[in-house]
């Protein structure tokens, strides 16, 4: 009884640290998103460069999330966490003082480099270190995490801005992912710098990346990640831009709250999965899509009920085709899940950039209009993977 009582004591610690940590390094992906406005006017900018501020992040992250997987299966996890909070609070401190945007923009990729060593790694860490029971309800926190954190930076980028200066929200975040960095290390295991040693073998061994890309049924979900993250990214990235328009004319606080809309993802996560466990990846996929392609349509009009009701909807559409593109990729493996989600990761990270990138190009020289029309272009790739589900699951029965 003891023992139950010490593990669910344990598992409760490791929850927390797991929370905090990742919670804390999302924060710093989009704390400037909300201020790009704010960027452009103070560095005398244009809006594509601005946006390399959060682009670059996405990029960093993109680069080394395979890397980090890699690498904690052969080094100890503390060490690891610990360099990675501290480069990347180092980046943010020395972002919040400097007064050139071409090294905020090198800083904010130092930063994207380093964040996947508080999660990437903590999640191949946890993946092989946890049994089944423990890893279902550790990596729970791990997503509602991701979630909040992604909230919680563009709230505080938008928030602190206005009654101090988005200088504060770098310097606030870096403090917090120091103060993050130090919980996480104290709740982590005693064994676990030692723990990689007597993990048994990876059975994915036996299915290299190579195998993995070349099947076609795996790159469906690849792709979905690459055209749902490009089109999500791009919609929240120039918000500020659209909001802060004439047409509406909203302050940076104003425009931070409608950020809120996104923690409708904590419930859509858990709700998306169900739907794919009762109908199949393909249907929800095509289900998603729909939603996206709805909310794309309703942000054009000049209303701001109307924004507002296309981004809850935008959301509800993402983290439906979030869930699906997983659990299909999931489920078409017998071996290599490691490696396989690993570039799943890849793909999304790479898709928001690219996103953010073409589309700020879009909307600098065509406008809100042009840079829906472009999003919803992007949204072919997971219909075709929707439809490719569809049709294994009617050639199988």
């Amino acid at each position: 009884m003891n023992g139950d009582n010490n593990e669910g004591g344990g598992t409760l610690h490791l929850q927390v640290g797991v929370f905090v940590l990742v919670a804390s390094a999302f924060t710093n992906i989009y704390i400037t998103q909300p201020v790009l406005t704010v960027l452009q006017q103070e560095f005398s900018s244009d809006i594509v460069t601005v946006s390399f501020t959060v682009s670059a992040v996405i990029l960093g992250m993109a680069l080394t999330t395979l890397p980090f997987g890699i690498l904690v299966d052969r080094f100890p996890i503390r060490p690891i966490i610990l360099i990675g909070g501290l480069a990347v609070a180092v980046a943010g401190i020395a972002g919040s003082i400097t007064k050139d945007l071409d090294l905020l923009i090198s800083l904010r990729f130092a930063q994207g480099l380093f964040i996947p060593a508080l999660t990437s790694s903590l999640a191949a860490y946890l993946a092989k270190s946890l049994p089944v029971e423990r890893l279902s309800v550790v990596m729970g926190a791990y997503i509602s995490a991701t979630v909040l954190g992604g909230l919680g930076g563009r709230l505080i980028g938008g928030w602190i801005h206005t009654p101090l200066h988005w200088r504060y929200a770098l310097l606030s975040s870096a403090v917090l992912l120091i103060i993050a960095t130090l919980i996480t290390l104290h709740t982590l295991p005693k064994q676990a710098d030692n723990q990689t040693r007597f993990t048994k073998p990876d059975q994915s061994l036996k299915t290299g990346i190579w195998d993995i890309l070349q099947r076609w049924d795996l790159w469906r979900s690849f792709l979905t990640a690459f055209g749902a993250f490009a089109v999500f990214s791009s919609l929240f990235n120039y918000l500020p831009f659209h909001l802060a328009s004439p047409v509406f004319n909203l302050s940076i606080d104003a425009i931070t709250v409608i950020y809120l809309v996104y923690v409708i993802g904590i419930f859509m996560g858990p709700l998306a999965g169900g739907f794919v466990n009762r109908i199949g990846s393909g249907p929800t996929l095509l289900g998603g899509s729909a939603l996206m392609v709805l909310a794309l349509a309703v942000t054009l009009l000049p209303s701001l009920t109307a924004i507002v009701a296309g981004l809850f909807i935008l959301c509800a559409g993402f983290f439906t085709i979030h869930a699906a593109a997983v659990g299909g990729l999931n489920r078409h493996l017998r071996s290599g899940q490691g490696r396989a989600n690993a570039l799943y990761m890849l793909f999304y990270y790479i898709g928001g950039w690219v996103g953010i990138s073409l589309s700020g190009l879009i909307y600098d020289y065509i406008g809100w209009h042009g840079m829906i029309m472009f999003c919803l272009s992007l949204l072919s790739l997971p219909v075709i993977a929707g439809i490719g589900e569809l049709r294994d699951t009617s050639t199988k029965s």
